[in-house]
């Protein structure tokens, strides 16, 4: 099991949530916390997961995930709404770039994805969880690339796929039928041809 597999059984699925996307991330600046603050925990990893309440009305939620060094677990940690995110800044629209920040209502936190395709997918999931989701009130998406903003998503190319493959499949059964309709026409003009050999024939023999 991977471990976005297993923070979605361990973390989301026990709250009856399910998760939409998740992003390995490390702080872009280090943030100043006194040493004791740390509890001496040690290393480790961080994840931003995007969430969703399987009860109606759904409610989606940025969770902030850690695993700590030596552990096979995950905590929870940091949670807002999504209704709080007022901000995703992928700081550089004409590259393919691994940082990013989110400004929420009461904090704001600047990150390097573990690579730029996953932070690509993770945003590409949340733009369209905010569209799905959020009335009123949606995040501003800054210096992002427009293949996030829709013109080229995973989303879009998923529902492409599957709109060509009921194209493909709809000329399939058009061109068939076309094929069915020349057979009987054939048939139908071979069935006259004989009705008229058979007719002239008869004359002959009378």
């Amino acid at each position: 099991m991977n471990a976005k597999s297993a923070i979605n059984k361990e973390i989301f699925a026990p709250h009856d949530e399910r998760m939409l996307g998740a992003v390995q991330v490390k702080r872009r600046t280090k943030k100043k916390i006194p040493f004791l603050a740390t509890g001496g925990q040690g290393e480790y990893l961080t994840y931003i997961c995007l969430s969703v309440t399987n009860k109606k009305p759904a409610q989606a939620s940025i969770t902030k995930v850690k695993q700590f060094e030596g552990s096979t677990s995950f905590v929870r940690r940091t949670q807002w709404m999504l209704e709080q995110l007022r901000q995703v800044n992928g700081i550089d629209p004409n590259r393919d770039s691994p940082e990013f920040d989110l400004l929420f209502e009461n904090a704001f936190d600047q990150w390097v994805a573990s690579t730029a395709s996953e932070k690509c997918t993770f945003f590409q999931v949340l733009h369209h969880t905010c569209q799905r989701y959020l009335t009123d009130k949606k995040p501003e998406f800054i210096n992002c690339q427009s293949k996030i903003m829709g013109g080229n998503s995973i989303l879009h190319s998923a529902a492409d796929s599957v709109t060509s493959a009921v194209q493909k499949a709809s000329q399939a059964l058009n061109e068939r039928g076309e094929r069915l309709g020349r057979a009987e026409e054939k048939t139908e003009e071979l069935k006259n041809s004989a009705q008229q050999f058979a007719e002239t024939a008869h004359k002959v023999g009378l």
